[in-house]
């Protein structure tokens, strides 16, 4: 009976969005998921050329690739086809039928796919002159991918792609310090389609090999049951804590973000869990959309995935960087990060009063505990990786343990069809992904060849004075507008290629060469410009993690991203300390030294999401704000004076605190908003 009664409990507080409000939010704010519902042939057909994609990019995985072009082109010939069968070409356009013109589309994408294997000892031959049959396939493909983005990733990209190329064409008539001598359309078209440093350049090659095996082990995953059974122990690990649901919502969101590659589509999958939850415990409607949104967001920058960016990561900075490099570098900025949601959290719950989950809401552990299992293939992953092995075997023998795992227990066992069925899903995945960066490609290939990347770096060191704070706010800025409704891999691409050559070459003056480079500079420089494209995903006008928690929380969307943005400070910090202090990167330096860094940037931020919150151990004046976050700051700064000076006052305030919390500490109920002004 007392069983009985718990388990109603737990439905009554656990409510969740149904899978077609699910999806209604996802069609409306991730471009990604509106795709046609199709029934019939039509959909087994898709069905048949999705598990082809896959089966080809396990067969490459297994048994080794092909020659780069071809196999990049026929990776892109297989998504763009799918793409154009499943996208229509309007969000609203029907959902049942595919238009004529799509099919024309898909053909072409066939064509595109092909070109290269049926031409290669031709194309290769050529020394770099085309035929006028070469020159028009090219143009079709440049044609397709933009196309092919617009449908699948968003306008943005497309249009900055687009200006891209039109730069590359009308270089002589651009402003002084952007100008070049101006590309032919045959150079232009060669360049996209007939070298490797276009379309077919690192970005696609980097979907085509890592990224794909790593979202196929993603979809293997979530046919185990892991996506859920990251809800289950984040209530299980934080639901009895002061405000346990915004903890529950911040630690699923974290363990989300290890096999999700979209900001969005984390908000949605743990969100339509979280935010009821926190709602009906008495947050408000905007701060409980500002948590998923936040720490949603903060999932694509948790290793080991980073959201697929850490894979292009590797190879854009090259210089021998590993995988686990990268891995290891993102792992503290990422504690941090989750820190400051967690901390600024835990001051609101104390100041409105918040109750953890009674034991009647929270479920139970040892069942919850039983099924730990579960995340072996990911614990299997890192392990591997951390002893060596190369990362697309990794991926392999993690989408074998998936089935493995879930062999252990007849609920999460794995037939045949539920493999088929990943396979597929994880080729639906690797879409947009593909198309983001063939798209990317056109922009990196014209970045490359006029050189707009060494010039826009000197042009915002000039405008900064050489000063490296404004510097980094110039670049700061120039990656949130960049990273404005782009997906992860995109984004990097953009803000890497365009913005991270300003820090690069502010902190190595006169390196002509990046093989030159320091690797910390590299790192940092990467990791900045990362931090910064991710978080435009809340930080409005155009913060759609933040418009998608909105849709379910039935806040204020801006509100809610606005408050996601102050719950985000540390997001806002992290990138000019890891510049400063690459030691958070845990590259050439010793233990003690990041355990300084660490500490000292931990209580910096207790510090200063008590200053933004408005509460510490009780109500803060407007002055103790001020002098909170300033010690915080201190604290953050990695330099021994300011770290000293920020300790001692943090101590002060400390005891003023512990001596004075019964003064005036009755919680009062307002919102993110009102406590901050």
């Amino acid at each position: 009976m007392v069983k009985q009664q718990n388990e109603k409990t737990q439905e009554e507080l656990f409510e969740t969005l149904s899978a077609e409000q699910q999806q209604a939010l996802l069609e409306k704010y991730d471009t990604e998921s509106n795709t046609r519902n199709l029934a019939g042939a039509f959909r087994w057909v898709i069905y048949v050329i999705l598990l082809c994609f896959s089966l080809f990019q396990l067969y490459t995985a297994i048994f080794g690739q092909y020659t780069a072009p071809i196999q990049r082109t026929i990776h892109l010939g297989f998504a763009l086809t799918v793409i154009f069968l499943l996208f229509p070409a309007r969000k609203k356009g029907s959902k049942t039928k595919i238009a004529f013109y799509d099919y024309i589309l898909a053909l072409l994408s066939v064509v595109v796919g092909s070109y290269w294997s049926l031409n290669y000892e031709r194309l290769v031959n050529s020394l770099g002159s085309i035929t006028d049959i070469d020159f028009y396939v090219g143009v079709v493909a440049i044609l397709l991918v933009l196309e092919a983005a617009r449908r699948a990733v968003g306008l943005p990209i497309t249009i900055i792609a687009a200006f891209f190329l039109v730069y590359a064409f009308y270089g002589p008539y651009f402003p002084d310090f952007l100008a070049h001598r101006g590309q032919t359309l045959e150079s232009i078209v060669n360049l996209m389609f007939y070298t490797t440093d276009g379309i077919l350049g690192t970005p696609i090659s980097v979907s085509a090999t890592y990224i794909f095996v790593f979202l196929l082990f993603g979809a293997f995953l979530v046919k185990t049951g892991v996506g859920q059974y990251f809800n289950d122990l984040a209530v299980a690990f934080a639901g009895k804590m002061i405000g346990g649901p915004a903890k529950v919502a911040i630690f699923s969101s974290a363990l989300q973000g290890t096999i999700s590659g979209s900001s969005v589509a984390n908000v949605v999958t743990s969100g339509s869990y979280t935010i009821p939850m926190m709602k009906k415990l008495g947050y408000k409607k905007e701060f409980a959309g500002a948590v998923e949104a936040s720490a949603s967001t903060g999932g694509q920058l948790m290793p080991p995935i980073m959201g697929a960016a850490a894979f292009l990561m590797v190879e854009f900075i090259g210089r021998g960087i590993t995988y686990w490099d990268i891995a290891k570098a993102a792992a503290i900025p990422a504690l941090l990060y989750f820190t400051g949601i967690w901390i600024m959290t835990h001051f609101e719950a104390k100041r409105l009063g918040l109750r953890g989950l009674t034991d009647e809401e929270m479920p139970d552990r040892k069942e919850v505990f039983k099924k730990i299992y579960l995340l072996l293939p990911i614990i299997l992953i890192i392990v591997l990786m951390l002893v060596g092995v190369p990362v697309m075997h990794a991926a392999l023998y993690g989408i074998i343990s998936c089935i493995v795992v879930g062999a252990i227990n007849k609920e999460t066992r794995l037939g045949i069809k539920d493999i088929i069925d990943a396979l597929v899903d994880g080729a639906r995945t690797a879409l947009a992904v593909a198309a983001a960066t063939a798209c990317a490609g056109i922009i990196v290939g014209v970045v490359v060849k006029t050189g707009l990347g060494l010039s826009l770096a000197n042009s915002l060191v000039d405008l900064a004075g050489g000063k490296i704070f404004l510097t980094l706010f110039f670049v700061m800025i120039a990656s949130l507008i960049l990273g404005m409704g782009a997906p992860t891999t995109a984004n990097y691409v953009i803000t890497s290629t365009i913005a991270a050559p300003a820090i690069i070459t502010l902190l190595a003056p006169g390196v002509v060469s990046q093989d030159l480079v320091p690797i910390t500079v590299l790192l940092s420089a990467h990791f900045f410009v990362f931090y910064f494209g991710i978080i435009a995903d809340i930080t409005p006008p155009v913060a759609l993690a933040a418009f998608a928690a909105s849709g379910i929380s039935g806040g204020d969307p801006i509100k809610t991203g606005v408050n996601s943005a102050k719950l985000a400070i540390a997001a806002f910090i992290i990138p000019y300390m890891i510049v400063y202090s690459p030691a958070l990167l845990m590259i050439d330096v010793t233990i003690w030294q990041i355990l300084w860094v660490v500490i000292t940037a931990i209580l910096g931020m207790i510090a200063i999401g008590s200053g933004v919150i408005g509460y510490w151990y009780r109500k803060l004046m407007w002055f103790e704000r001020i002098i909170v976050i300033a010690a915080g700051l201190a604290m953050i700064y990695p330099e021994s004076i300011s770290d000293i000076t920020g300790l001692i006052v943090f101590g002060i305030m400390f005891v003023i605190q512990l001596m004075t919390k019964n003064k005036g500490n009755k919680p009062k109920d307002t919102n993110l908003d009102t406590a901050t002004n």
